[in-house]
């Protein structure tokens, strides 16, 4: 994976708990209303159906029972910059886990009830600085719960696509700590200062190399929205597609990310 040398942005843990729980509930209200039909309808995450997507909004938060729940390591492996870069090797076993679950669990909502309760029940005895053993190696809670903005944040999405319907909201704290985590991941796979990406109202970087900008207007210039930009460096959105779409606008000779999207596939 690559290093992550840039700095890494702080968060709030505060506020990152409490949007962690609030896309958590945005979640939970919506898949209480589903119907059997609508639990079984696809989504663009393979052969995941619904149900499947609903089950895995659970285990993201899940994780963190089952970590805690294991010694503490001695010192923290994974800084929160390499998260985003190390998750592709494991993606298999989270599907292989997601639908087993999904197969064995009838009442959905008592699922999400049972993981809302014991997650607030975690954070009030969790310390940030307690490491976790993840399947990515150590990494402190506090880090842990900002990568758990991301799964929320980008499932959210994936059932608001599979289910226009329910137009489920993204809450305002977690939207912003993925858009900044994915921006910031980007510029540590595309290090260099001759193209800055706005993402308003949340994150700017520079990234790619080549002449670095200081002053005035950047000559390389990329700006999309937060849902766009999440898309595109999850890789449920292409280049082209968006280009086309006019949902980015880019200027410039170098402003075309197509080669380092997406940032986590």
């Amino acid at each position: 994976m690559p290093p992550a040398k840039k700095r890494t942005r702080r968060y709030d843990p505060a506020k990152i708990r409490a949007a962690v729980l609030a896309q958590f509930g945005n979640v939970r209200e919506a898949v209480r209303t589903l119907t059997p039909e609508q639990l079984a309808r696809p989504t663009r995450l393979g052969d995941w159906t619904v149900r499947e997507l609903a089950v895995h909004h659970a285990i993201a938060l899940g994780m963190l029972d089952r970590h805690l729940a294991e010694a503490e390591p001695p010192r923290q492996e994974v800084a929160l910059l390499d998260w985003p870069f190390a998750t592709a090797p494991a993606a298999a076993q989270v599907a292989d886990r997601t639908r087993e679950l999904a197969a064995s669990v009838d009442d959905l909502d008592a699922l999400f009830e049972e993981h809302a309760a014991r997650t607030a029940e975690l954070f009030a005895s969790t310390a940030d600085d307690r490491l976790l053993p993840t399947r990515f190696g150590a990494m402190t809670f506090a880090d842990v719960l900002v990568t758990r903005t991301v799964e929320l944040t980008v499932h959210t999405d994936d059932l608001n696509d599979a289910l226009p319907e329910l137009d489920v909201p993204h809450d305002r704290q977690a939207l912003a700590a993925c858009t900044r985590l994915l921006a910031d991941a980007l510029a540590v796979k595309a290090p260099g200062g001759s193209v800055e990406v706005r993402i308003p109202p949340y994150a700017v970087v520079q990234c790619v190399a080549g002449p670095k900008h200081t002053r005035g207007t950047p000559p390389n210039v990329v700006e999309t929205d937060p849902l766009t930009w999440i898309r595109l460096a999850t890789g449920r959105l292409g280049w082209a597609e968006a280009l086309d779409a006019a949902r980015v606008a880019a200027s410039g000779e170098r402003a075309d990310l197509a080669a380092v999207l997406p940032v986590m596939a």
